[in-house]
């Protein structure tokens, strides 16, 4: 009988739960929706062939996979370049959405920033592999989650 009772209040609790509207992964702060069909604000700073920033050019490895993601969101992209620091602060304070810098998977910002998965593999200055990820808002998993799928699909497609 107690197994019983167990099963009915699970159920009831997986049905609460899902007439709430509840999805995860989640945006707590709503960044996959609000960019979707809008506007994706992306902090860039320079670094080699990865961010290349001329002006108000933005070009390189990165932005173009930027460009390509925005697009399979219906979204515009709005760059703001800096420093990593400056612009890791407007991740803190929702000020962009997403940060590329040419960063690696050994970034200082673990604690500031989520981290997506790597994404593509170059050698670095010393030769030894480096493994390059991107940053966005600590808890906008949804988000990340879209983010981590697009690079999935598009280094396997546009290598």
């Amino acid at each position: 009988m107690k197994k019983w009772a167990s099963i009915v209040a699970a159920g009831s609790l997986v049905a609460l739960v899902s007439g709430c509207g509840i999805t995860v992964p989640s945006d707590p702060d709503g960044t996959l929706d609000s960019v979707r069909g809008g506007e994706l604000r992306v902090g860039v700073s320079p670094n080699d062939d990865y961010t290349v920033v001329n002006g108000d050019d933005v070009s390189g490895i990165e932005p173009e996979a930027v460009r390509a993601f925005a697009a399979t969101l219906d979204a515009d992209v709005d760059w703001t370049i800096g420093s990593e620091q400056a612009l890791v602060k407007k991740l803190e304070n929702d000020e962009i959405d997403l940060l590329i810098a040419g960063i690696t998977d050994d970034t200082p910002w673990v604690d500031k920033a989520g981290v997506s998965r790597a994404y593509a593999e170059h050698p670095g200055v010393d030769g030894r592999m480096e493994k390059h990820v991107m940053l966005v808002q600590l808890g906008e998993n949804a988000f990340l989650s879209e983010l981590e799928r697009f690079l999935g699909d598009y280094t396997r497609t546009e290598g």
